[in-house]
C-alpha cells in the first residue's frame, strides 16, 4: 500500500507542471446568427482545436460585431472567428494577423446579395428607391459594407447615406434575423450573402419566396484571426491545428459553426479588395 501510494503521489506530482503550462487561448465569434447556437457549436469546436494545437481553448461569442477587433485589441481575446470587414478592422487598429481563412462550399470566396420577396414585383436595384431596407451590422462585409459599395458605385446612395435612397433603414444584427424579417414582410429589402437563404430558410416553399435584384463581385472569405503579440510558435501551432480540420470527422461540427466546411492558407494582401471598400465607405471602428 505504502508501495502503491508513493507511485500515485508521483504520478500525481509530474502531471502537475504539465497542467500548470498548458496555455489558455480565449477564442471570441463574431455574433453572426443566434448567440446560443453558435456559442453550443463554438465550444465543441474550441475542445476539438485544444486537442489539435495542445492548449485550452475558451469560446465566447462578442456582443456585436464591432466587439470583436476591440477584444483583439485590448487582448481580452487570442483568436477571433472575423467577417472579411471585420479582419480588416482589426489588422488596421489592432494589428491581429490572419491565422487561416475559412473554406465555404469548397471555396475562398463569396459575394453580397440585395435580395426582395418576389412577390413585391421588385425586380431592380433602382425600384427599391424609397423602400425599407435592412442590413446586418455596420460593419458586416456582406451585410453592409460591399452591398453600400454597390449601391454607391450605381449612383443611388449619396454622401455614404443609405437614406438618400431608402425610406427607412434598419440594422438586423445577424444574418438570419435579416432573412425572417424579409420573408415575414417587416422590410422590403435586406442585404446578406449570397446563400443566405438557402442557410437560413429550410424550407423550399420559404425559399421560392426570396429572388435578389442585385449581386457584388467577389469577396474573399475570412476566418480566424490572432492578437498582436500572440506567441509565434502558439500561432503555428493554431494555424497547422486548423488546416487538419476538415473532411468526415469535423464536418457536421462546422457546419454547425458558420456553415463552413475547413480552413486554407492565408495572407494579408488577400483582404486588399476589402480594404479598399472599407476605405471608400469611411467605416470606422465604434
Amino acid at each position: 500500500m505504502k508501495t502503491l501510494l508513493v507511485v500515485m503521489l508521483l504520478v500525481v506530482g509530474c502531471a502537475i507542471p504539465a497542467l500548470a503550462t498548458e496555455p489558455t487561448l480565449h477564442l471570441v465569434l463574431t455574433p453572426s446568427q443566434k448567440p446560443t447556437d453558435l456559442l453550443a457549436a463554438g465550444e465543441e469546436f474550441g475542445q476539438a482545436l485544444g486537442k489539435l494545437c495542445g492548449a485550452r481553448v475558451r469560446v465566447t461569442v462578442a456582443s456585436d460585431y464591432a466587439a470583436v477587433p476591440e477584444a483583439l485589441r485590448n487582448r481580452t481575446a487570442d483568436l477571433a472567428f472575423v467577417h472579411p470587414g471585420g479582419y480588416v478592422l482589426a489588422s488596421r487598429e489592432a494589428k491581429a494577423r490572419i491565422v487561416a481563412r475559412n473554406l465555404w462550399h469548397g471555396t475562398s470566396s463569396f459575394t453580397s446579395r440585395i435580395f426582395v420577396r418576389k412577390d413585391s414585383g421588385i425586380t431592380t436595384l433602382e425600384a427599391l428607391r424609397g423602400k425599407t431596407m435592412a442590413f446586418v451590422d455596420p460593419t458586416s462585409t456582406s451585410g453592409y459594407i460591399y452591398p453600400m459599395v454597390l449601391l454607391m458605385q450605381r449612383g443611388l446612395v449619396r454622401d455614404r447615406d443609405p437614406k438618400t435612397f431608402f425610406r427607412e433603414v434598419m440594422f438586423a444584427g445577424a444574418h438570419d434575423a435579416a432573412m425572417r424579417a424579409l420573408l415575414n414582410g417587416h422590410v422590403d429589402a435586406i442585404a446578406s450573402f449570397d446563400l443566405a437563404r438557402e442557410q437560413y430558410l429550410s424550407e423550399p416553399a420559404e425559399r421560392e419566396k426570396i429572388v435578389f435584384v442585385a449581386e457584388t463581385p467577389p469577396i474573399p472569405e475570412a476566418g480566424i484571426a490572432a492578437r498582436d503579440g500572440l506567441d509565434p510558435a502558439l500561432f503555428d501551432k493554431v494555424r497547422a491545428a486548423l488546416l487538419q480540420m476538415r473532411g468526415p470527422a469535423y464536418a457536421s461540427l462546422l457546419n454547425r459553426l458558420y456553415g463552413i466546411d475547413g480552413f486554407a492558407p492565408a495572407d494579408d494582401r488577400d483582404y486588399d479588395p476589402v480594404r479598399a471598400a472599407i476605405e471608400l465607405l469611411g467605416v470606422r471602428p465604434r
